[in-house]
């Protein structure tokens, strides 16, 4: 999401296993929607990384240095691709719990 018109999210981490099992879906995602989606979104910088034996997650690391992660494991490649748009999406900051009611009218 862009606050006063300046996207948060920097920088989109994708890391996954070059052979495990549940990171079939977004290995699915980076040879076909990856490319598109940093196409799209010329501000983001999209790094791909290959841990093995872990299972695969993004990680979204915004301007006001907050991280967020999303574990994508056993996904298929359209559920995933719904995850780096939310990361781009949402501010970076922390929820809050209001403290109060909200007054209805």
């Amino acid at each position: 999401m862009a606050l006063r018109g300046v996207w948060q999210l920097e920088k989109l981490i994708v890391n996954y296993c070059d052979w495990g099992g549940s990171s079939s879906g977004i290995r699915a995602f980076i040879e076909s929607h990856l490319l598109a989606f940093k196409e799209n979104n010329p501000q983001l910088e999209v790094v791909t990384e290959v841990i093995r034996g872990q299972h695969p997650h993004l990680k979204g690391i915004y301007k006001n240095e907050t991280q967020r992660v999303v574990c994508v494991r056993n996904m298929d490649p359209e559920e995933v691709l719904d995850y780096p748009t939310k990361l781009r999406n949402t501010l970076g900051r922390k929820v809050v719990k209001m403290k109060e009611e909200l007054l209805k009218m």
